[in-house]
């Protein structure tokens, strides 16, 4: 019993003791409160039913109506306005949705009690305007429906005049040159002088002239009424018309027995036709200036009655807000009273929050726990050595003790993170060392690999150097060879007629063909010499822009890189494909550059179909169901030339695309690769201002795509600057 008093007893110090008292006071208050503003809430109620009820649907109603009232208004102008049938119909469909919300806002307002006088007078007004609209939209299509018409029966007008002037001026042009010459026909005798200058002739020739002038006055006249906007002004040129046609009618009435009266009678028939018909320029002129004048009399009377319907919304509104006004003010009284209530209720919950706050909050509370709260942040920020101590006997007390069994527990956690992050950096470092040691070894391997490659390549030029020598020896005798056969061909020609004409024809072969054998003899070693000094500028730094064909570039460093690999793998076998563009043409680029890009791709593609041979051969396949190719294409564009590279092989691993320009990455063994092809060929081409990219397949192809621009890079460079 004593236990249970004394607990009770120390209870009254605790934070959930006080904070419980202090809630039951704020409940306390809070009923109190909020029975004040029931009793308020059911006063203001019963004031907003009648303006809810009442005053606002009524209010709404006249604002709708208002809104709605000026869409009719500003209709009839926007229907006038509309330039296309489109348009017309989209703002007649806007017309009739308004009108329709305009009749229900009506009809809620008609149901209110006080409001049927000026009901019926703003629904007078709106079916006068409604009435007048739907015959704006009337004559509205029937002007879009003659606008069509008139702007057809224009081009008829004018293709009609244009093939009036064509025949016309044609049979004026035959009548003077028959009068003139008495040719009627190029292809017939001229007639006798006292026929084709005959008074008859002559009268023709008049006759013609006069059509001519009536038929420009006939189609200006149907032109130009076009332009009149009134409706007075077309019966003077109806009447002017009619008159030229008459003029017309009789020069045609002479003119029967010629031989234009045929072609012309049709063309002058349209052209009555287009002026005097049922539908003619100057009917349809009239009918449309007529609805003109009808739109702009509806159009004056429409304003009229949208200014009465004007007037009238303007009253129902101002009515509507004074009834919702008194309504307003019946509901704030309500309000007033309430307020009054719980203002007061709320200065003494202020009041005793404040007290609370000061003494018990403040200076008991938040105290203790913002040293408590300084103490967390200490230890954040890695401070752990500082004892948690603070004197009480509430829950902040207890916090503090466990913070205090928090720091001792985080020292040694701090320890053991920091044994744990040593050896991880200590495993960290010997990763890093072994990836260096294994990257130092591939790069001694490479250099050794670059070593050979440059013994090779000093090798190869003096080989190339003594070839030189035996292929300039062949070209010289094979020339001297062929002035000599010139010389011996001489002298038989000169002693033809000691041999007999059997053996004229055999020496005569024989010379052909000792000629066609020297010409191949001296085109193989032109081009022998062309692949050797190619080799030999393969090893010079500096060289310069020429002029170069590419095709021919192209093959020859293809079939070298081929009969390369040839001579290290008898067994191997490719089918080169050539598709060139004879427009491809000269390109100045730097020869032997583009060459080592053409031979390092084709080596490429080389290694890659070989390894797919032999992969094929280890499964049986043999060269009739899988044969090496290498398709070799240039395609001309506008402003560059395309160069394609193609072959069956393997393919590229989406894995090894995205490295392989990467310089010292290959697929190669090292004593076949050394990751430096496709990186300097990048380099190459983008040094003459060009681009490579790369479509491939795994299993199926890869093409390697080079474009060139046809101005080299540097001479762009020059432009530019």
């Amino acid at each position: 019993m004593a236990n249970s008093l004394q607990s009770l007893k120390n209870r009254r110090f605790r934070i959930s003791t006080q904070l419980y008292s202090g809630i039951g006071g704020a409940v306390a208050l809070t009923v109190a409160a909020s029975l004040v503003g029931w009793f308020s809430f059911n006063q203001v109620g019963e004031a907003q039913s009648d303006v809810n009820e009442g005053a606002i649907p009524e209010m709404a109603a006249a604002f709708e109506i208002a809104q709605y009232s000026g869409t009719l208004v500003v209709a009839a102008p926007r229907l006038t306005a509309a330039e296309t049938p489109e348009i017309f119909e989209e703002i007649y469909v806007s017309i009739i949705e308004a009108r329709e919300s305009f009749d229900q806002q009506l009809a809620v307002l008609e149901s209110s009690e006080g409001t049927d006088e000026r009901s019926q007078r703003i629904r007078a007004h709106s079916d006068t305007l409604t009435a007048n609209i739907e015959a704006i939209k009337d004559q509205g299509e029937r002007m879009f429906e003659l606008a069509v018409a008139r702007e057809n029966l224009r081009e008829q007008i004018i293709d009609l005049r244009n093939h009036l002037e064509r025949l016309v001026v044609s049979a004026i042009d035959d009548q003077y040159f028959y009068t003139a010459t008495g040719y009627r026909d190029l292809g017939t005798p001229p007639a006798e002088r006292s026929e084709h200058l005959s008074e008859e002739e002559l009268e023709r020739y008049r006759h013609l002239s006069e059509l001519q002038a009536d038929a420009n006055i006939a189609t200006e006249l149907l032109v130009n009424a076009f332009t009149h906007s009134s409706a007075a002004t077309i019966e003077p040129l109806r009447e002017r018309f009619e008159a030229a046609a008459s003029r017309i009618e009789r020069n045609m009435a002479v003119l029967q027995d010629s031989p234009f009266h045929a072609e012309l009678i049709p063309a002058f028939d349209e052209l009555y036709t287009l002026g005097t018909g049922e539908e003619s320029g100057f009917v349809l002129l009239q009918e449309e200036l007529r609805l003109a004048e009808n739109q702009r009399d509806l159009l004056a009377y429409n304003s009229n009655e949208a200014a009465s319907l004007i007037a009238e919304v303007d009253s129902l509104v101002i009515a509507a807000s004074n009834s919702a006004q008194e309504a307003t003010d019946a509901s704030a009284n309500a309000i007033f009273t309430g307020r009054t209530l719980l203002l007061s209720i709320s200065i003494v919950s202020i009041v005793g929050a404040i007290l609370i706050a000061w003494l018990f909050v403040g200076r008991i509370l938040l105290s203790r726990i913002q040293r408590l709260s300084d103490w967390m942040h200490r230890m954040a920020e890695g401070e752990l050595e500082l004892e948690v101590e603070i004197g009480g006997n509430d829950e902040v007390t207890d916090m503090a003790g466990a913070l205090e069994v928090f720091r001792r527990h985080a020292l040694e956690v701090q320890r053991l993170n920091l044994v744990e992050k040593l050896a991880e950096d200590l495993k960290t470092k010997n990763d890093e060392l072994e990836s260096v040691l294994d990257k130092l070894r591939k790069a001694q391997d490479q250099i050794v690999m670059q070593e050979k490659l440059a013994a090779l390549g000093e090798l190869t030029a003096g080989v190339a150097h003594e070839i030189r020598n035996p292929l300039n020896f062949v070209k010289n005798f094979s020339e001297a060879s062929e002035e000599l056969l010139e010389e011996l061909h001489e002298v038989l020609n000169e002693n033809d007629e000691q041999l007999s004409e059997d053996q004229q024809d055999l020496i005569q072969e024989i010379t052909d063909d000792l000629n066609s054998n020297f010409e191949r003899i001296k085109h193989h070693g032109e081009r022998a010499d062309r692949i050797v000094h190619d080799m030999l500028m393969l090893g010079r730094g500096e060289a310069k822009h020429q002029d170069t064909d590419i095709n021919n570039l192209l093959d020859e460093h293809a079939r070298l890189a081929y009969h390369s690999v040839r001579a290290s793998d008898s067994d191997f076998q490719l089918d080169i494909k050539e598709d060139f563009d004879p427009d491809a043409g000269v390109l100045k680029v730097i020869s032997q550059d583009l060459g080592r890009v053409f031979l390092n791709m084709v080596n490429n593609s080389c290694y890659a179909i070989d390894e797919k041979r032999r992969e094929k051969a280890a499964a049986g396949v043999g060269i009739k169901d899988y044969m090496p190719t290498l398709w070799l294409t240039t395609r001309r564009k506008e402003d560059s030339v395309e160069i394609r590279i193609k072959d069956n092989g393997p393919g590229i691993p989406p894995d090894v695309m995205k490295k392989i320009f990467d310089p010292f990455f290959t697929t190669k063994p090292t004593d076949k690769g050394t990751g430096l092809g496709l990186a300097m060929s990048s380099d190459i081409i983008r040094e003459h201002g060009g681009a490579i990219r790369v479509d491939t397949e795994v299993g199926e192809f890869t093409e390697m795509i080079i474009e060139l621009p046809l101005t080299p890079a540097e001479e762009t460079a020059e432009a530019a600057g």
